[in-house]
This record gives C-alpha cells, sequence and structure tokens, in this order.
C-alpha cells in the first residue's frame, strides 16, 4: 500500500510511541493514499509543509476496514466517542452511553485501521445526529461531502515495522492552503443545505435509543 502523511516536516522514521491519544482512532499514525490530500492537511495552518510518502506491507497485518459493509457509520462513531472530546448535552451523553454499549469494537486488537476522516466539519456532522438534528441517512450523506477520502492509520508496533519512506514532496501553503479552505467551505456550504431538509421519514439518534440497534 503507497500511504501519505501531510507534516509541516520531513517524517523518515514514523514512531509508534508519538501521536496524540485525541485523535479520531486514538494513537496512531494517520495517512492517506491520496498525496495531494496529504499536501491540504500539510498546510491546513498555513504554513509549507510536506506529503511524506511511504510504502506499507499489509500482507500480514490485521486490518479493520470500516468502509466495508461488515460496519456501520454507528461503529464509526463509537470510535470517534472514544478518542475525542466531545462536549455532549444530556441528550448527546445519553446517545454516547448507548453507543458505546452496543456499536463498540475492540480495535486493539488491529494493526492497522481504515475509516472516515473527521476534521472540524465532519466532528460537527456527528456532533448534529447526536443531538438529534440530522437523520442516519444524512449523517452518511455528509461524511462523503467535499471528498475528504479515507484515512489509513497505523496502530500498533508490527505495522509500524512495515512502513518504509520512500520520498517527501514539498506542499506550498500560498497553493495547499487555499485549496484546504476552500474544499471545507464548500463542505460547508453543501451540508448547511442537507441540514436544512427536513427527513420526517428518516431514523434520528432519538430512534435508535427507543427503538434498539439496527445492525
Amino acid at each position: 500500500m503507497k500511504l501519505y502523511h501531510g507534516s509541516t516536516e520531513i517524517i523518515k522514521f514514523p514512531s509508534f510511541d508519538k501521536g496524540r491519544k485525541n485523535n479520531d482512532y486514538g494513537k496512531g499514525f494517520y495517512c492517506t493514499e491520496n498525496m495531494e490530500l496529504a499536501k491540504e492537511w500539510a498546510c491546513q495552518r498555513n504554513s509549507n509543509g510536506y506529503a511524506n510518502e511511504y510504502e506499507l506491507e499489509i500482507s500480514k497485518l490485521k486490518l479493520l476496514d470500516l468502509t466495508k459493509p461488515d460496519w456501520s457509520i454507528l461503529h464509526w462513531l463509537s470510535i470517534l466517542l472514544e478518542n475525542r472530546t466531545f462536549y455532549l448535552t444530556p441528550v448527546q451523553q445519553e446517545a454516547k452511553s448507548y453507543l458505546l454499549k452496543n456499536y463498540k469494537i475492540d480495535y486493539s486488537v488491529y494493526d492497522l485501521i481504515i475509516g472516515y476522516r473527521a476534521n472540524d466539519s465532519y466532528f460537527t456532522f456527528a456532533s448534529n445526529f447526536l443531538n438529534n438534528e440530522i437523520t442516519l441517512a444524512q449523517l452518511e450523506h455528509a461524511m462523503k461531502l467535499g471528498e475528504l477520502g479515507i484515512q489509513v492509520v497505523l496502530k500498533s508496533q508490527k505495522a509500524f515495522d512495515k512502513i518504509k519512506f520512500l520520498n517527501a514532496y514539498h506542499a506550498d501553503s500560498d497553493i495547499y492552503h487555499k485549496i484546504y479552505l476552500n474544499r471545507d467551505d464548500i463542505t460547508r456550504q453543501t451540508y448547511k443545505n442537507v441540514r436544512e431538509k427536513l427527513d420526517v421519514n428518516g431514523v434520528y439518534m432519538i430512534d435508535i435509543l427507543r427503538g434498539g440497534k439496527l445492525v
């Protein structure tokens, strides 16, 4: 698998010991298969950066692919709730408790995770769903807005032992910061149109709480 990591630095030797615990999937090394997205992520704070290029041998790694039919958006959301900091209303707290009880995955046994990336915009979409402002179908649609792509996260020392640095491509903030902001603006505006449409027949979080587990 060819992977790219956007950063303000050239990272030849990714370390299992580094990384923030409150990222989407917890501590790990976050990558994408799209070099252009990596350049955007590298320049999101309006400074020049790099798309670090790697090769990862995955044949002997245990993979959790949340894009597969075996898993739903609610499984992804349960992982997000475990790791990211949410300031929850009472309704959202009840939703969190329910999702962690019924959709929690023991992802600690996996070496590699593939799934959605929740930047600030997408984090807002998830929060709105928990607060019954959008339906499950609207959340699923919203997560594909902006073509943010899927991220690949190395989660074990075994995975880090399998990654090899290939190159680092310069990312100019004058170009990629503007692309990053434009993508986010378009995503938010499109989402606003989705959110303003009342889906009377859709499944809201409160319906899941009342009706039981969906999948």
